[in-house]
């Protein structure tokens, strides 16, 4: 393989990366479901494609923007109304982890 294909596609790879912790992160957001994440996987794709430009040139962190993008997309109410319900599940979790070592006497 020739030095520019190397090249070639360790930055392929480094975009594959940069875009799978981007769809994570942004799945992880309170608020967000499938729709979303295409919606936003759909725009970063289209804007490189179409400037020739990395994710993180164009966008930054994955993480960071993850964190906007769900900002942006998410309604206010529903992720507040989403993140209260994770809140409640992992104390949920939490209280059945401990009581699960409890035995009967």
């Amino acid at each position: 393989m020739a030095k520019k294909d190397r090249t070639t596609d360790a930055a392929g790879k480094d975009r594959e990366k940069w875009m799978a912790r981007f769809q994570v992160r942004l799945a992880m957001r309170p608020g967000v479901d499938r729709a979303i994440v295409l919606q936003a996987v759909e725009e970063v794709t289209a804007h490189c494609a179409q400037t020739g430009e990395h994710p993180r040139t164009a966008f930054g962190d994955p993480d960071t923007y993850a964190e906007r993008t769900a900002a942006r997309l998410v309604p206010a109410d529903r992720a507040a109304r989403e993140g209260r319900h994770n809140a409640v599940m992992n104390v949920l979790d939490s209280v059945r982890g401990k009581t699960e070592h409890i035995t009967d006497l």
